[in-house]
């Protein structure tokens, strides 16, 4: 792809948010694009936002799970970019409206004190620059379509990390913990929709450590000149699979000792 396509297609994404219209699947319009294509048109969309007067306020992780990746055939994660207007307090209602098919998941939120970057970060490093862990929800949305009605093709990796690694929100337990002050790893959620039971998952799920997913993410962000900085929020990846979340929905996930956190759909 040229930087012109990237830019395009970013423009594409940004005009089907703003719409509710979803658009088609980007790797079939672009069927050369490769990972490094996807990353260009996620930056074209954040300059995008910034230039609108948004600010970066942190990171997600996705498909840090086997089963995601297997169903992608893929073997690594993907990331995209939070932003300030994504940020939803606990226990807050999204309007109806807002996103165009919202899911959520539950994760394991870590919040920098200290800047993080370079191919060479370890787990040490992770835990030397964050400031505290919490529950936390993302909510997920996707501007392009999930399946192609013609050819019945679903989107890839490429699709979803054009489209911001599908992000649209994230809300944060109030409970903050050390970050070694749990083992991470047996930390674990009962996610609950309307009252009822819907998944249950454990945080070795991400990458078998949600600090390792963080080291991940910040390796792969020296690829690319980037870095985490003090005070951004890094969603580590979902332990469960994503909830659909129709208008009326209640989302509450239940993180034990670790927290709780829930958000409402309109």
């Amino acid at each position: 792809m040229t930087p012109e396509e990237h830019v395009d297609a970013a423009a594409r994404l940004i005009e089907a948010e703003a719409t509710g219209r979803q658009i088609g699947l980007l790797s079939l319009a672009y069927p050369g694009m490769d990972m490094d294509d996807a990353y260009a048109i996620q930056q074209a969309l954040a300059t995008h936002k910034q230039t609108a007067g948004r600010h970066v306020i942190g990171w997600k992780i996705g498909l840090t799970s086997k089963a995601m990746q297997y169903a992608l055939n893929i073997d690594i994660p993907d990331s995209g970019i939070l932003f300030d207007d994504m940020a939803f307090d606990d226990g807050a209602t999204v309007p109806k409206g807002r996103f165009i098919q919202p899911r959520v998941e539950a994760e394991i939120a870590f919040v920098m004190k200290a800047p993080l970057g370079g191919s060479k970060v370890t787990r040490d490093d992770v835990l030397a620059a964050t400031d505290y862990v919490a529950p936390a929800l993302e909510i997920l949305d996707t501007r392009i379509l999930r399946v192609d009605p013609d050819t019945g093709r679903a989107r890839n990796v490429c699709d979803t990390i054009s489209d911001n690694a599908a992000n649209a929100g994230v809300v944060l337990g109030v409970q903050r913990h050390e970050p070694d002050g749990f083992d991470l790893r047996w930390v674990g959620a009962l996610t609950f929709r309307n009252g009822e039971i819907e998944e249950t998952g454990l945080g070795a799920g991400v990458l078998n450590d949600p600090v390792e997913s963080v080291v991940w993410l910040a390796r792969r962000m020296a690829q690319y000149g980037q870095s985490i900085e003090p005070g951004h929020i890094v969603l580590s990846g979902s332990f469960i699979r994503p909830v659909e979340c129709p208008p009326g929905t209640r989302i509450e996930a239940d993180f034990g000792p670790f927290g709780a956190v829930s958000v409402n759909f309109a």
